[in-house]
């Protein structure tokens, strides 16, 4: 299974406009962040998790030929405002869709995106997709998903979790019955916006107590702020941790 990192920053996007601090100005690529979001391919099965602002320029920079299912994390706008260019993907399959995600991403899905799922005049175009409410594992293709219920505050979203490889973005509370689900990862991915406590968000520290207390063999931090520099913070992070980027692509 091959993942690639679509997009690896937090809402603003590095640079994030009007700032001019050293990430903001940086001359590295890794320091570029567009909205999160990744890409998940076994075999002929291809499955997004969440659709980022730039979904589409994400989309075109990996080659992305076909989606066969899109997983929801929870409906902000940095995760679902890509949502309108699936209707490129659903046309060209001829058939609609399925996105997944808990009750209430799929709920404000139809809200944000409600144009989607009324009857409409014919022209223009529209995403052709299928919303599953999910509460248990499903299988897509050869793909067996495990949601996983975390907080991103107060608000309950889903990490996701493929064999060894687990997605954790946007929390900075994971119960203990999500705990238990998470243990064995081989391959970890979390978002971790600063150094700096947040309140609704894992920082530096309470992530590396996270992977301490898992110990996957490797471990990407994701969802990233500008006040986080690519170079530097890798140069302080232990050993099996490091930053993710834009474009990279692990094997798991």
């Amino acid at each position: 299974m091959k993942v690639t990192f679509l997009g690896t920053g937090t809402s603003h996007g590095i640079p994030v406009l009007t700032c001019a601090c050293p990430v903001c100005t940086s001359k590295n690529p890794k320091n570029k962040r567009t909205r999160c979001s990744i890409w998940i391919e076994d075999g002929s099965t291809s499955v997004l998790v969440d659709t980022a602002h730039e979904f589409r320029l994400q989309a075109v920079q990996a080659g992305i030929e076909d989606v066969d299912a899109v997983l929801y994390t929870h409906c902000h706008a940095d995760h679902v405002f890509g949502f309108d260019d699936l209707r490129v993907y659903s046309h060209h399959r001829g058939k609609e869709i399925p996105v997944y995600g808990n009750q209430q991403t799929i709920d404000e899905l139809y809200q944000v995106f409600g144009y989607a799922f009324r009857a409409t005049q014919r022209g223009g175009g529209k995403p052709q997709v299928r919303p599953r409410v999910v509460n248990e594992p499903f299988t897509i293709g050869s793909l067996a998903i495990l949601p996983i219920p975390v907080f991103h505050g107060i608000l309950p979203i889903y990490a996701y979790r493929i064999g060894s490889f687990a997605y954790v973005t946007d929390t900075n509370r994971i119960p203990a019955e999500s705990f238990k689900l998470l243990q064995g990862v081989d391959t970890l991915v979390l978002g971790v916006v600063r150094y700096e406590p947040h309140s609704t968000h894992m920082h530096v520290d309470m992530a590396l107590e996270l992977v301490a207390k898992l110990q996957p063999r490797r471990t990407f931090f994701t969802h990233i702020s500008h006040l986080l520099e690519h170079e530097d913070t890798n140069a302080r992070l232990p050993q099996g941790v490091e930053l993710a980027y834009d474009g990279l692509q692990i094997n798991v």
